[in-house]
């Protein structure tokens, strides 16, 4: 008669890999109050960046005149962010939150009186969005800094998916509610909408634990200064995925470029409304996908075939002379940028150690904060100095030769494969 072998004769069976829970970082409370206080500080911003693009345009009928509001917007992410992130990472993380959530509030309430009073022109919306910017740039490291301490490890892609379904959702209502805001109500009552939406998400900012940065604090010094450039160039991985998003938003920055667009198509304010909110949305059902299902495992390919389709989707807008292809063509730019984003923030936050994710999240808001602004200013200016639809159609063509070249100097990224098994020391000079 056979006898059941000894257990412990048995070779050891494979792991059961962990049942994916899409819903698993919101079992953390802080976690919920982050994503509320973000959902707010989203709502607000969204719908002063709808509201001011509108206002603007209206007053001059100029493209260069929505360029100037992406100059503004990228000249501190350019000079403020490398201190902006020694910062993050040198002082209490919720106090540099709170700090400039404040700030950018009272600078956006004068905004909002002088909209009332009917005095808001365009040199005076420039100056609030340099404040803003300002304010915003020593703000973002310590807001992407604290995000891996709200989570365990193993549900840090989710806290990250699901930080971007929450913003490309709020993304597609925010520039809605404006719209239907400036065509039934007026600006003045978009801009005081969100100066109460930015109250409400100081308040929760303020209710978030203050957590102890992990690992030694370095003095404060030209050297450190510089440690989050000097990490981000001897991690390639890192590198090729944020110079491929420096380089396609830089190109593709046609969202400035809505308002013109509106005009072009006829559509109006409500129009313009529903343009903005068609990248958010395409981002919203990549995002809900992506939460609800296990991490990617070919993640690098994704990378590289997200990028050329926003480069894609943004020539088919370029060149559409219909509002649905034209909203269809955006809402791809939002799918394929959303994948982008998922992707790139789970790098940057996974291979960084906590004690320098100021200063690396720093470098990867000059990478891709400053290009967004300053690829709406270059939109600007070659709009109107070729026409829209040539800057738009350029942006898209530029985009898939940057996709071409990064695969070819960067073959890491296309053999980059689960996120999930990323550690902070992996990838550092691999070739």
């Amino acid at each position: 008669m056979l006898l059941p072998e000894d257990p412990a004769t048995q070779p050891d069976a494979p792991p059961i890999p962990p049942k994916h829970d899409p819903y698993a970082a919101f079992r953390s409370r802080p976690y919920r109050l982050f994503i509320s206080a973000s959902a707010l500080s989203t709502i607000a911003g969204q719908m002063i960046s709808a509201t001011v693009g509108w206002v603007v345009y209206e007053q001059t009928k100029d493209p260069a005149a929505l360029a100037w509001m992406g100059l503004v917007q990228a000249i501190p992410l350019i000079l403020f962010s490398l201190p902006a992130g020694q910062i993050a990472d040198s002082l209490p993380r919720r106090r540099v939150m709170v700090t400039t959530q404040i700030i950018v509030t009272l600078s956006s309430t004068v905004m909002a009186y002088l909209a009332v009073i009917g005095a808001l022109s365009p040199i005076a919306i420039y100056a609030v969005l340099l404040v803003n910017g300002i304010a915003g740039t020593f703000g973002r490291p310590a807001r992407s800094s604290v995000l891996p301490s709200l989570v365990p490890e193993g549900d840090f892609q989710s806290a990250v998916t699901w930080n971007s379904t929450m913003f490309e959702t709020l993304g597609v209502l925010s520039p809605w509610i404006a719209g239907m805001v400036l065509a039934y109500a007026s600006a003045a009552a978009a801009l005081v909408t969100a100066v109460v939406c930015m109250i409400g998400g100081i308040a929760l900012t303020m209710m978030l634990p203050d957590y102890r940065i992990v690992g030694r604090r370095e003095p404060v010094s030209f050297s450190q200064l510089m440690a989050g450039v000097r990490f981000v160039f001897r991690t390639r991985l890192m590198l090729a995925a944020m110079s491929l998003d420096l380089f396609a938003v830089l190109l593709g920055g046609a969202t400035f470029l809505l308002p013109v667009f509106a005009e072009r198509l006829g559509v109006g304010v409500v129009g313009y409304g529903w343009l903005r909110a068609a990248p958010p949305l395409g981002a919203i059902v990549t995002a809900l996908i992506i939460a609800h299902r296990a991490p990617m495992q070919h993640a690098g390919r994704a990378l590289l075939i997200a990028v050329a389709g926003f480069g894609v989707a943004t020539i088919f807008f370029g060149l559409s002379t219909s509002f649905w292809i034209s909203f269809g063509a955006l809402v791809f730019c939002g799918v394929f940028d959303n994948i982008s984003v998922v992707v790139r923030h789970t790098l940057v936050q996974t291979l960084t150690p906590d004690s320098m994710r100021g200063r690396v999240s720093a470098v990867n808001q000059v990478f891709i904060g400053s290009s967004n602004d300053l690829g709406g200013f270059e939109s600007g200016i070659t709009a109107k100095w070729f026409g829209p639809v040539a800057s738009v159609v350029g942006g898209g063509i530029g985009t898939i030769l940057v996709v071409l070249v990064v695969n070819v100097i960067f073959p890491q990224v296309r053999r980059l494969g689960s996120l999930r098994d990323l550690r902070p020391s992996d990838y550092e000079n691999r070739k």
